[in-house]
């Protein structure tokens, strides 16, 4: 974020720029975490003014760059060509969020005058075809992933943001307040916020919209739409403050249209997931709990962080956070999103109690089955214990001559040890018949009426 010109104390906000400034933000697919970067914080490296105080107070929360490299100008080329625009200097920064999200911020200074229709032909380039810029012969991105030597190299995001700080005739023919220079300015905001798209007749009138206390006739102007901010008569630390800004946005929409995509792809994990087995399920429980706490902190400390103006608490900042942010749909999208997310949140929780409840419901099962099986074993074990007790004795109806196995002998012994449990057997199987006839005679009208009605279950107040 270069210097500019000032005409006058270095404490004005206002300032005038002799050549124009362009500065390009690239949202970027992929993830760094800036732990013990060696370049320092962004306060360090540029100047903020008055606002440093306060980005010195939130440091953590700020981007750090990660890389920061002055290229030749001659060197960056654009898919088709510069449009009749010289460059003066080309500075490429790569910053990540504490969360890891990454923005591409190439800064440019031309070398001469900027014509409005050159300058829309130029920014439209490195939007629509922003793969396409290379640098010394290679594509911009192959350079920046050499640098940075990631393990999964870094793609273009769909989010892209250019501030023109406008110098020289144009900065003049933007601030002039004539009556002959109104019907103009608005005809050059509108080529250069819409890079030359659509025609100015058919098109917002960006002069009537401006935020009053960002519009200081003949001394400041500040007009955007959603890709791009222009910037008029402000001095080089307003120019980098309302880059920081302007940046933060970015990397909250990135993260935002990011969280999105995970929201669906949790959803649709969740209604794959095809298994009975209890040990499966929480183990997808698991996954998709993570997920979802992740998504939580993308949208506190990867959108919520950087959207309000917490961060540069001054009206000059503010007005244009707030303008922007309406302008990309951020406050709606981050509200959609959370509440998504907390639909999430809900069907992980029914899917967790629905696993509790059925784990309970095994757990009761086994437990019945083991008493089932004690009670059985016990009933079987008994007989012979008695029968074994019985030939184990020392008595007289006891003959070592005789086998066990002899019924005529011992029959009455055996009969003695079997038939009480036989009889308490039936007696259970008879009462058991005579719950379930009793049960469904409960449900049966009498006299072939219409069913009556299943009461329903009581609360747990007890009303």
């Amino acid at each position: 974020m270069g210097p500019g010109t000032s005409s006058g104390s270095a404490v004005l906000d206002s300032a005038t720029r002799e050549l124009t400034r362009a500065v390009l933000l690239f949202s970027l697919a992929g993830r760094i975490r800036p732990d013990a970067s060696p370049l320092g914080a962004l306060v360090d490296r540029y100047d903020f003014g008055r606002f440093e105080p306060h980005l010195r107070t939130s440091e953590k929360v700020l981007p750090v760059p990660v890389l920061a490299v002055r290229a030749a100008p001659d060197d960056l080329h654009l898919p088709h060509g510069g449009h009749g625009l010289g460059l003066a200097s080309v500075d490429i920064m790569v910053v990540a969020t504490p969360r890891g999200d990454v923005t591409l911020l190439l800064d440019c200074g031309f070398a001469a005058e900027t014509e409005p229709a050159a300058l829309a032909a130029w920014l439209a380039d490195t939007c629509f075809d922003r793969e396409g810029i290379r640098l010394g012969g290679r594509p911009l991105l192959d350079v920046v992933n050499e640098r940075l030597t990631l393990p999964t190299p870094l793609a273009h995001g769909q989010n892209v943001h250019q501030l023109v700080f406008p110098g020289g005739r144009l900065l003049h023919d933007l601030l002039a307040d004539g009556v002959d220079d109104a019907p103009r300015r608005p005809a050059l905001l509108n080529e250069i916020v819409y890079r030359g798209r659509m025609p100015a007749n058919h098109t917002p009138d960006l002069d009537a919209t401006m935020p009053p206390n960002l519009r200081n006739h003949g001394v400041t102007l500040s007009s955007h739409g959603r890709g791009v901010s222009v910037q008029a008569g402000w001095a080089p630390h307003v120019e980098n403050g309302l880059t920081l800004v302007a940046l933060g946005m970015i990397s909250a929409l990135a993260v935002l249209q990011r969280t999105r995509l995970a929201a669906f792809e949790t959803m649709r994990a969740n209604e794959r997931a095809m298994t009975d087995s209890p040990y499966e399920v929480r183990s997808l429980i698991s996954r998709l709990s993570a997920g979802v706490n992740e998504l939580q902190l993308d949208l506190a400390f990867g959108v919520e962080a950087y959207v309000d103006s917490l961060l540069i608490p001054e009206m000059l900042m503010e007005s244009f956070q707030s303008s922007l942010r309406d302008a990309l749909g951020i406050r709606d999208s981050l509200d959609n999103s959370a509440r998504m997310v907390e639909r999430l949140t809900s069907v992980i929780s029914a899917r967790s109690a629905a696993l509790d409840a059925a784990l309970a419901e095994r757990d009761d099962r086994r437990d019945r089955t083991v008493s089932a099986l004690v009670a059985a074993a016990t009933l079987i074990a008994l007989p012979p214990t008695l029968l074994l007790t019985f030939f184990g004795i020392n008595g007289t109806n006891v003959h070592a001559d005789r086998s066990i196995l002899d019924l005529r002998e011992y029959g009455t012994a055996y009969a003695l040890a079997w038939l009480p449990f036989v009889v308490l057997v039936v007696i259970g199987y008879v009462m058991l018949r005579r719950v379930s006839r009793r049960s469904g005679t409960l449900l049966t009208p009498p006299d072939g009426g219409p069913p009556a009605p299943v009461p329903p279950p009581r609360s747990a107040s007890g009303s």
